[in-house]
């Protein structure tokens, strides 16, 4: 993969960084440094402290990047004193898509990168926040599957893809086309596996939803045109908030792309990763681009 990592100067880092509420950012991003790490993260000399003790490590979601997703929370999050990290997976190294490929390998990817940040960092957890694919069936089978549990505090979800999706519904279209759902399934295994009636997902939601000692938010829009019903983001456990944002705010219309650049949503991710904080916003969040 090629990835520029940043150090900051000293100066750097006492610096506020813009908070882009727009998916617009993140594609301009794209276009203007398709390889950087995004604003804020993949410092690997920063510290946690007392206060936000653990690391963030975020996680896009399918066909998504590290650099198109997270150029506003990226940035939110080093403003409020946490460590980020950010990865890409489950694509070809330096391609525009990632978050394609085999779900369980993509899974080994982030267990790795996840040991690299606890090495580099002193901690012996981190905090996932993850976006569609990235906040859901990807953690999920790490946490179930791979021993995340023991190194994962706090799993936030955003649009999550926890219970699947109706992804069967584009397989029969094409199954009109000869060979048209084996080359689907073979350009994006990840689309394939997380239908929620999957051989992948089913044997994912063989399992409890959660996995004890982590907690988890979900954070979801009733918009959400990709995870339909909403209601199948949200998880069931004795340690889980399900937030829908439109009971935050009336003025939220965000589907499943402008969730990551929408301000009651981001609010809610400072929210869940310090549960002594208790903030509300509300303001105008559009579809696609947030808000």
């Amino acid at each position: 993969m090629a990835t520029t990592w940043v150090l900051p100067s000293p100066a750097a880092a006492n610096t506020r960084l813009p908070v882009p509420y727009s998916f617009a950012a993140g594609i301009a991003a794209q276009l203007v440094n398709p390889h950087s790490s995004p604003p804020g993260s993949n410092d690997f000399s920063c510290r946690p402290t007392a206060t936000h003790p653990r690391p963030v490590v975020l996680v896009h979601g399918t066909l998504g990047n590290m650099v198109d997703s997270w150029q506003a929370l990226s940035p939110l999050l080093k403003n409020n004193g946490y460590c980020v990290f950010a990865l890409d997976y489950g694509g070809a190294p330096g391609g525009l898509f990632q978050g394609y490929g085999d779900i369980p390998t993509s899974a080994a990817r982030l267990g790795a990168f996840v040991d690299r940040v606890r090495a580099a960092t002193g901690t012996a957890e981190v905090d996932l926040v993850g976006h569609s694919q990235g906040g859901g069936a990807l953690p999920r089978y790490y946490l179930q599957e791979l021993g995340g549990a023991a190194k994962v505090h706090d799993l936030v979800g955003i649009a999550p893809s926890n219970h699947g999706a109706p992804v069967e519904g584009i397989l029969r279209l094409l199954d009109a086309f000869p060979g048209g759902r084996q080359a689907f399934v073979d350009a994006c295994p990840a689309c394939a596996q997380q239908d929620f009636d999957s051989p992948f997902m089913r044997d994912l939601n063989a399992h409890p939803d959660t996995v004890a000692g982590v907690r988890y938010t979900v954070i979801e829009s009733r918009y959400d045109e990709v995870i339909r019903p909403y209601t199948l983001a949200f998880l069931a456990g004795p340690d889980v908030r399900n937030i829908t944002v439109q009971d935050r705010c009336g003025l939220d219309f965000s589907d499943h792309l402008a969730l990551i650049y929408d301000r009651v949503a981001l609010n809610e991710v400072l929210n869940a990763l310090d549960p002594t904080r208790t903030d509300r916003v509300c303001a105008l969040s559009l579809p696609v681009l947030g808000g």
